[in-house]
């Protein structure tokens, strides 16, 4: 029987689908990897957010193709997508599929009995993508990532993702309830809606997001969704109320903010202003007062000043979310941002990126203290170090009790005792 190992970079949306393509693979009479297990076929699923993200996709295709000569390469995904020559010209990979191809992605390995000569290459390109790969992992006891929605029409000014996944689009609410219920019937307890522009849903079918999350919440066996990251723009009152009022939804909103100066947010061509942001946390704050509210910042965007950055250091401790997700800028080919005068110097943007990274740990430092001596539900995960166990409260604080192997993939009563050293995770007691 045939190996396979899977190796995915970048995103919880691509975790998704290369749960989804083992799946199909072990289905079809393939088995997974076993740790020191030589693979016959290594599957990477790329990511190309950053030009980061590209180098470490080739230096991982460059090392299998080299530690396992043998072995047939498939690669697919976002760096597939838009930079399929570049793969094509590695030593060593046998197949290159696109976004859009990858529901055929086992047949098409399938059809390969043995190592090419040459590269296959299949469905690559920028806008070339129809059709939606529906997917969801389940390989974590506790936690799936389900994807509700692919692709994007809002062209920021740096971002390649829409050429790399294509137009806004989705599968109908039935049929995402119903896959819903098929994690449910593996014993795994929490769910995380997961997509593109997650917030966008309906685009194909006509629905909204609020009906897909109100559908969701009927679904038995599931006990918490968690949404993965929503514009700001598209996080309505309707929203934000029914997630205030169901007990399945968790108080937790990842919001992308990326800058803190309107200025740049007008050249990142983002939908929105400071002031609209401000108003939704608010607005989230006053339904939900202990959500947690993580946020994606971008330094050194070109032409960023260092006014323009105290601006959005101002604003933000202004806001003071729970987390921040700082990326230093990264230049896009083909991107609107690519020819913006105005670069901001390598060091300079490794500084501002330091300074946010510092200020994340102080916000998110306050906000668990905030939270010390209070009793939370802590849904345990098969995370064991230094003889404890940890897992996450409703509002995505981590906890760690002593270790208690009755406790993986169960939701118990936590007493909050304490802080780590790093102000990273909480210390807890059993309460009950």
């Amino acid at each position: 029987m045939a190996k396979v190992s899977f190796h995915t970079l970048g995103c919880k949306l691509n975790f998704s689908e290369s749960s989804t393509l083992a799946r199909q693979f072990e289905e079809g009479g393939f088995s997974r990897c076993g740790r020191g297990e030589a693979p016959d076929i290594c599957v990477v699923n790329t990511c190309s957010v950053t030009g980061q993200a590209d180098k470490k996709c080739r230096n991982l295709i460059r090392r299998l193709a080299r530690q396992y000569p043998e072995a047939i390469i498939a690669v697919t995904g976002c760096y597939a997508q838009l930079k399929a020559d570049e793969i094509a010209a590695i030593e060593g990979v046998d197949l290159v599929v696109g976004n859009g191809g990858k529901g055929d992605l086992f047949e098409r390995v399938s059809r390969l009995a043995a190592k090419k000569q040459g590269t296959e290459v299949h469905g690559c390109g920028a806008g070339r993508i129809s059709g939606f790969f529906a997917s969801f992992s389940t390989g974590d006891r506790t936690r799936a990532f389900l994807k509700v929605q692919d692709g994007c029409d809002y062209k920021c000014s740096y971002c390649t993702i829409p050429y790399a996944r294509g137009a806004s689009r989705n599968i109908p609410i039935a049929d995402i309830v119903n896959e819903a219920r098929v994690i449910a019937s593996t014993g795994i307890r929490e769910i995380v809606l997961t997509g593109i522009n997650t917030g966008d849903f309906g685009k194909t079918t006509g629905e909204t997001f609020a009906d897909l999350l109100r559908a969701l919440g009927d679904v038995d066996g599931i006990e918490r969704y968690r949404i993965s990251s929503i514009e700001p723009n598209l996080l309505t009152d309707e929203i934000v109320g029914f997630c205030a009022g169901h007990p399945s939804f968790m108080p937790h909103f990842h919001i992308p903010l990326q800058s803190g100066c309107d200025r740049i947010l007008g050249l990142m061509r983002r939908r929105y202003r400071t002031a609209l942001f401000a108003e939704r946390v608010e607005r989230v704050r006053e339904a939900i007062p202990d959500a947690f509210i993580g946020i994606d910042i971008i330094t050194g965007f070109p032409g960023e000043t260092d006014e323009d950055f105290r601006s959005t250091v101002d604003f933000l401790r202004a806001v003071r979310p729970a987390f921040l997700h700082v990326f230093p800028f990264s230049e896009r080919e083909g991107t609107p941002a690519a020819e913006m005068p105005g670069k901001v110097p390598p060091e300079e943007k490794a500084r501002r990126t330091a300074a946010l990274t510092a200020l994340s740990g102080e916000f998110h430092r306050e906000f668990i203290s905030s939270r010390i001596c209070t009793v939370a539900d802590v849904l345990f995960e098969s995370d064991i170090k230094n003889g404890t166990i940890g897992g996450f409260t409703p509002n995505y604080i981590k906890v760690r009790i002593p270790y208690d192997r009755s406790a993986v993939n169960a939701v118990r009563q936590v007493r909050l005792t304490g802080i780590s050293e790093d102000g990273s995770e909480a210390r807890g007691e059993l309460a009950g």
